[in-house]
């Protein structure tokens, strides 16, 4: 049975693991403790919170939750990084501070209540971001409209054109 500081630790990862977007697992275990704390910073300005959990706990958590799968991503130190809001977040921040801090190593993902491989967090962290697929999203509702009123718009234009141009003709008639 888990102490009271262990049975905590569970419920907060649990209630992370449940409201999350997605979470990737990283192993930071090469990293000093002055690039863990850049890691978050630069992690929390894309909206990504990062959090050192053991991997029994994680475990547990997940267990509770229905998540399965973590299994053999549960090896050495772990790091959740969480995202409520975007499911691209977590991969596309840890990609990129994969740059930074060559020592930092995504192991797995969650999204939903499935577990991913390392493979399947690279795609993931390949897709664009929430905000640029929703604007994707409405560039492609609104396209038709904007067709539609460009067709709408064709025969109008063509007539004002036409009258102007009888308008200058007769002007350079009337002047000659």
């Amino acid at each position: 049975m888990p102490n009271a500081a262990k049975a905590e630790t569970i419920e907060e990862t649990r209630a992370l693991l449940e409201g999350s977007a997605a979470v990737v697992l990283a192993s930071y275990q090469k990293l000093s403790v002055t690039q863990v704390g850049l890691l978050r910073d630069r992690l929390a300005e894309r909206g990504v919170r990062a959090r050192v959990v053991k991997n029994t706990l994680i475990k547990r958590a997940a267990d509770e939750v229905g998540i399965t799968g973590l299994e053999p991503y549960l090896k050495g130190p772990t790091m959740l990084l969480v995202s409520d809001t975007d499911p691209v977040a977590p991969a596309q921040g840890a990609q990129a501070a994969q740059r930074e801090f060559r020592n930092l190593e995504m192991k797995a993902g969650i999204l939903g209540r499935e577990a991913l491989g390392l493979a399947e967090v690279r795609q993931l962290a390949a897709l664009p971001g929430r905000d640029a697929l929703l604007g994707q999203l409405v560039g492609t509702l609104a396209a038709p409209v904007q067709r539609l009123v460009w067709v709408l718009d064709a025969p109008i234009a063509q007539l004002a054109r036409v009258l102007d141009q009888v308008r200058q003709s007769r002007e350079a008639a009337a002047s000659a």
